[in-house]
Parts: C-alpha cells; structure tokens; sequence
C-alpha cells in the first residue's frame, strides 16, 4: 500500500491537530480519571536527517544519550491508578529557528509561534489541562524541570502537589536558617535514617532504592509544607559510588513519606509511554517535515495509544479485548 493517503492527512488535509488533542484529553479523562492522578512533564528526541525538518538542529538527546541532529518533543502524561497515557505534545523549537521566519514558512511554522524554552513549555501544557478539568492531585518531572522556580512556583498557584528531581547542588529554603544545598541537608540525615522501600512496579519487579527521611523545610503557606526526601541506589555505578537523587516536594501536612515516594516513581509512567507509543503505534515513525504534520501525526499516535491504555484498563485481565463501545471511541476528522 502506498503512503500517499497517510502522507496527504498529515501534511495537506484541513483540519485541527489542537482540537483533536483536547478531544485525546477528554477521552483519556473518561476513560481513565482519577483523582489521585499524576502529570509528568518530560521531553524525548527524535533523530532526523537533513535541515528542513521543522525544530531540526544538533542538540542534546536523551533518547540517543548523546547530541544528534534530531527534532525534541515536549511530552505530557498522566497517569492514575487505572493506567497512564500521553495527553499533550509540542516540538521544541530552537531560537535559531524563530529567528529564521523565511525558515519557518518554509517549514509550515506559523508566523504567531514564537520561541519558547523547554521550561515554558512545560508549564503551558499542564496549564492546559487544569484548565480542562483533567483531575490531578500531583505532578512530578526530572531535574531539568524539578529545578526551575517558576515551574514549581505555577504548580503551588494552580494547587497541584508536586514531587520534583533537583539536582545535588540546588538551594532549598529552610525557614529562619540560610538556604543549604540540597547535599548538604540530606548528609545531615544519621545513617540509621535510610530505609529500603519500593517506588513502584518495574520490569523486574519492584524499584527497590534506599530512602532518607524527607527533612521538613518550612510551612510555606497554612496547610502546606515543602520536604527534601533523597533516594540512594542498591549498587555502585562505575566510579565505585552510590548514586543519590534527590527531591523537592510540596504538598499538604501531613502527607505521608509513602506517599511521596509513590509520586517519585511515577515518573517513570512517561518512559514507559513513550516506549509503549513508539513500539506499538509509531511515535517516532514518519517522514514529514512541517511543523503541523508533526503535530498530526503525534496527536494521532498519542490518540491510538491512549485507546490501547483506556481498553486495557476496562477489559477483563484474562482476555484483553481490543475494542471500544461508541461511547468509548473518539471520531477524528480532517476534510481532506
């Protein structure tokens, strides 16, 4: 079969990737809200020839653990107790590019867009879904974001409880006393203060991490509270030494250090989306270049798996049925 029906949806049809992805959202919302559930923000590369290719450049992947000539997507899912899913997507677009219009045209950018860090862009889609009504209690994100104020600082406003990677060298608030680095307070913690506790479901079983207790920072506002928490690795890593990440938490007293470790791990729910989605209904699996082609194509992709998540979760464990009831399926059109 040739790819000239797929290649003209993705790259000529009319239609609104925007609101199919809010279509995605409210499917997603039905089939799999909860009220315990977690946004995680968290981006993945896509490896790409050639300069055309909209937000095309060589940056960092962390999909490739390396820099690569390669477009970065910026991904949010959610995920609850009943499953998770993708829900929002934007392609990062370097500042090389926004300052390049004749560029963008050409690649099928709209003159509106303009450039938009990765941190920006990771408070504008959970924005967008707390707007939508999508339950959430948490949040959580790697260092990259976990380090950023004024994404922490969007999620106290919005009321969302937060479980964030920092890096060692992060200066956290300590009341009355002078900010400390995150090390330096975790290092205070007596060695009879770690305790062995899983943070989830794995591959091969549960993430097993050794735990120090989360030292209480300050009442930031009434009923709330930030915490420090630090997770340390069974093993050592080539160097010889035990890797320790560490987390900042805000949420309401009397949140229970289970329940934070619970939030940790379910930054992970993201790989796993984005390695479900690329093996099963092909994420990383196109050949266009203009920037609303790619957006299509994701929202698309993240719609199929989305299905996949929502049938999994309401079919009977014994024999996953892979189908949905009229109330269940979401209609995209696109006049072609």
């Amino acid at each position: 079969m040739q790819p000239d029906r797929m290649q003209r949806l993705l790259g000529s049809a009319h239609g609104d990737a925007r609101g199919v992805r809010d279509d995605l959202r409210t499917y997603v919302v039905e089939g799999l809200g909860h009220r315990d559930g977690v946004l995680i923000v968290d981006e993945t590369g896509f490896l790409k020839k050639g300069t055309k290719s909209a937000g095309v450049q060589r940056q960092y992947s962390g999909t490739a653990g390396r820099t690569e000539n390669c477009r970065l997507g910026m991904f949010l899912a959610y995920a609850c107790p009943l499953g998770r899913a993708l829900i929002d997507a934007e392609l990062y677009l370097p500042k090389s590019w926004i300052e390049d219009r004749a560029r963008c045209r050409e690649a099928g950018v709209p003159d509106e867009v303009e450039f938009a860090t990765k941190p920006v862009l990771a408070r504008q889609m959970p924005a967008r879904t707390l707007d939508a009504g999508l339950p959430a209690s948490w949040a959580t994100a790697d260092e990259a974001y976990g380090m950023d104020s004024k994404f922490r600082t969007f999620l106290e406003q919005r009321r969302v409880n937060y479980v964030v990677a920092v890096p060692k060298n992060q200066f956290v608030a300590c009341g009355v006393r002078a900010d400390l680095r995150a090390d330096t307070q975790v290092a205070a913690a007596p060695a009879e203060a770690w305790k062995r506790l899983s943070c989830g479901d794995g591959a091969k079983g549960h993430r097993l991490y050794d735990w120090a207790p989360a030292t209480v920072h300050f009442e930031v506002e009434p009923g709330y509270r930030r915490w420090l928490p630090a997770r340390r690795s069974l093993t050592a890593n080539a160097k010889g030494e035990l890797e320790i990440a560490y987390y900042l938490c805000h949420g309401p007293i009397g949140t229970t250090m289970d329940e934070l470790i619970r939030v940790a791990g379910a930054r992970w729910a993201i790989e796993e989306c984005f390695q479900a989605a690329k093996n099963e209904v092909g994420l990383d699996q196109y050949q266009v270049r203009r920037f609303d082609a790619w957006h299509r194509h994701v929202t698309l992709a993240m719609l199929a798996h989305a299905f996949l998540a929502v049938t999994a979760a309401h079919a009977p464990k014994a024999h996953t049925v892979w189908s949905a009831s009229p109330q269940q399926r979401s209609v995209v059109s696109w006049e072609l």
